[in-house]
């Protein structure tokens, strides 16, 4: 055994990602609303950084005609007014009341009931227990326990509870909510019952001749019964504010057509506009003090590499979004259905930019179009060769697919075989497992369960 120590000297290149390169990889990264949020904080923490109001920075493809872009910045209310405090305009959304939740909303509806205030505290005890899709969550031994009641006004309470608006409120489960809405429609018989409580995953699946085999019924009937239930509510709390909240989209830019030119507008107007304070440039310049001229220094440094990265942000997005503009034109003037196929690495090869670069930056990004808002990832399609010498994208072919499946006859659907063949015919050559995947990924079912009888 070799047990001797030896020195060696090795040549190696090693990239290590400094703090600031960490900086610039995660604001790039960020989405709007995430960017702003960390340059208030960033201006909280750090001295040095003065806010200045913003201007809207306006971006082209081509040469703008000024006068024409003015107009229609002007009719989508892009320009905001100075308004004297004298003169001050009421805004319709100043009268704009608090979104009622649903908790709130059902509370409402106990206070006009002709009943005693101990039913309705144990009812509003209910309430609170609801969850954000309109269940209860606590079983009716846990409620009498915790409130120390019979177990006979909690029954009698949950049953006004549920007779409130919306339909199916208050149930414990999915089955109630189905029989309290189907009671309150008056069609519970007693086939539907028990399709609610034994055949819910029979429904789902189209097995409409199992049902009627074993409720000796019809396959019409049992299928006329299975639209019923698909037609329920299974969320009695959808349309109300139950306090979960989706993340608000900020886009980043504006994609906006005049005649036959495309504009984009950097939608980053609402970011502060950084700049570093004169009087720390003072300190810096004519303080004696060592310590306080290295505070300064440091706060400074951070503060203007900060600065740097938002507007090196802000350019590589936008020369993301001026490339995909440019291959998507078509799309964009509306004088093409579908997107032709693009990937990050036809970005990259354009603005020599690493494919991971391109990748961060249009994470969580959006554009507003008048397609309407787009996330600006499900522009990237990848390609399938046909025989007519063109790459189509898969947005594409899902087109195609969804087009045959909705011309159909729906009591003989077309099977995956079957819509490969024709897709084949179109010059579009992809396999049945891939039409299996593309009708998934379209939330299309089976051709054995689409099928009417």
């Amino acid at each position: 055994m070799n047990l001797d120590f030896n020195l060696n000297l090795t040549q190696q290149q090693k990239l290590v990602m400094t703090q600031q390169m960490q900086l610039s990889v995660k604001l790039l990264q960020m989405s709007n609303y995430e960017l702003l949020d960390y340059v208030n904080k960033e201006v909280q923490e750090n001295p040095v950084v003065d806010i200045e109001p913003s201007d809207i920075v306006q971006e082209k493809n081509d040469e703008i005609d000024y006068n024409k872009l003015s107009q229609y910045l002007e009719s989508d209310n892009y320009n905001s007014r100075e308004i004297s405090r004298d003169n001050e305009e009421v805004s319709p959304l100043n009268f704009i009341s608090e979104r009622k939740s649903l908790k709130d909303f059902l509370k409402d509806q106990i206070i006009d009931l002709l009943e005693n205030d101990y039913i309705k505290s144990i009812c509003y005890y209910i309430i609170e227990c609801i969850n954000s899709s309109g269940y209860l969550t606590e079983n009716i031994e846990e409620l009498s326990e915790t409130l120390k009641v019979d177990k006979k006004y909690v029954y009698e309470s949950l049953e006004i509870v549920q007779s409130l608006e919306p339909i199916g409120v208050g149930a414990r489960n999915l089955k109630e909510c189905l029989k309290i809405q189907a009671e309150k429609k008056g069609i519970l018989d007693k086939n539907l019952q028990d399709i609610i409580d034994k055949y819910l995953e029979d429904i789902a699946e189209n097995r409409y001749n199992k049902i009627a085999k074993d409720l000796n019924i019809t396959i019409q009937e049992a299928q006329a019964y299975g639209d019923r239930v698909k037609n329920f509510e299974p969320k009695p709390s959808r349309g109300f504010y139950t306090g979960d909240e989706t993340e608000y989209i900020i886009p980043d830019a504006y994609i906006k057509q005049i005649d036959d030119q495309l504009y984009i507008i950097m939608n980053d107007n609402f970011i502060p506009k950084l700049s570093i304070n004169n009087l720390y440039k003072n300190i810096l310049n004519d303080s004696q003090d060592e310590d306080a001229k290295k505070y300064v220094k440091e706060k400074i440094n951070g503060a203007t590499f900060l600065i740097k990265s938002i507007d090196m942000r802000r350019n590589t997005i936008y020369k993301v979004i001026e490339q995909i503009v440019d291959i998507q034109r078509d799309y964009f003037l509306d004088k093409g259905s579908y997107l032709i196929p693009m990937t990050l690495k036809d970005i990259s090869e354009r603005i020599n930019m690493h494919e991971s670069t391109v990748s961060r930056a249009i994470k969580e990004k959006y554009i507003n179009t008048d397609r309407g808002i787009i996330k600006i990832r499900d522009l990237f399609t990848t390609s399938v060769s046909n025989n007519k010498e063109e790459d189509l994208s898969t947005v594409k072919i899902k087109n195609y697919i969804k087009d045959i499946v909705d011309k159909e006859d729906k009591s003989k659907p077309i099977s995956d075989q079957d819509i490969c063949n024709i897709l084949k015919n179109e010059g579009m050559g992809i396999s049945r497992r891939t039409v299996a995947k593309y009708r998934d990924e379209l939330g299309i079912k089976s051709s054995s369960k689409r099928k009417r009888f």
